[in-house]
């Protein structure tokens, strides 16, 4: 159990995609505006690295592996990620257009998203069990919604700071999330 622990926690706190990682940082800075669209995000996400990881695993070591074919594991993990966003996709259209419409385009690229398939790659280069392995899924989901939602408190509070017109935007968006991004390296030392 407290292997476990390790894992979720590690996989949330110091091995963040989003912000140790650097992995998912276009939907990280598009869908952080808003507290809403950044948790809706973050639960999409977590839902489809969790069921890649769920259809991933058993394909990797229950068919390509022994059949020699471990080199298409990028390519399959793929189109399993696609095949659970689209998934994701037309429930959210179906049942909360709201947040569909707010998540734009960011919701198809989840299929690009690195830190899904960053997920599933390294579930398997790090030898994790099965049950290891969607510990560590739903702590990446997980950790990658902790980022959006508190990136979104600061853009939230940075629209009332008084920034100099030079760093306004961009430049300020860009520098805020280095800031919580080191914040999160001050992790590092509890696990090791």
């Amino acid at each position: 159990m407290k292997e476990m622990m390790v894992i979720l926690l590690s996989a949330m706190l110091t091995d963040n995609f989003v912000l140790a990682k650097f992995m998912g940082i276009c939907p990280f800075l598009g869908v952080s505006k808003k507290f809403d669209s950044a948790f809706g995000m973050g639960a999409a996400v977590t839902f489809v690295i969790l069921c890649a990881t769920v259809v991933t695993y058993p394909i990797h070591h229950g068919i390509l592996v022994p059949n020699g074919l471990a080199y298409l594991d990028t390519v399959i993990f793929i189109l399993v990620i696609a095949l659970f966003v689209q998934l994701v996709e037309m429930i959210l259209k179906k049942s909360i257009p709201a947040l569909y419409k707010s998540l734009g385009v960011y919701l198809p690229l989840i299929t690009t998203n690195c830190a899904v398939l960053g997920s599933a790659v390294l579930n398997i280069d790090n030898d994790y069990t099965f049950i290891q392995s969607i510990v560590n899924s739903i702590g990446a989901g997980l950790g990658f919604m902790l980022a959006l939602i508190i990136f979104s408190g600061v853009r939230k509070k940075m629209e009332y700071a008084d920034i100099p017109e030079t760093f306004k935007g961009v430049p300020a968006t860009l520098i805020a999330a280095s800031i919580v991004s080191v914040s999160f390296m001050g992790f590092s030392g509890l696990f090791s």
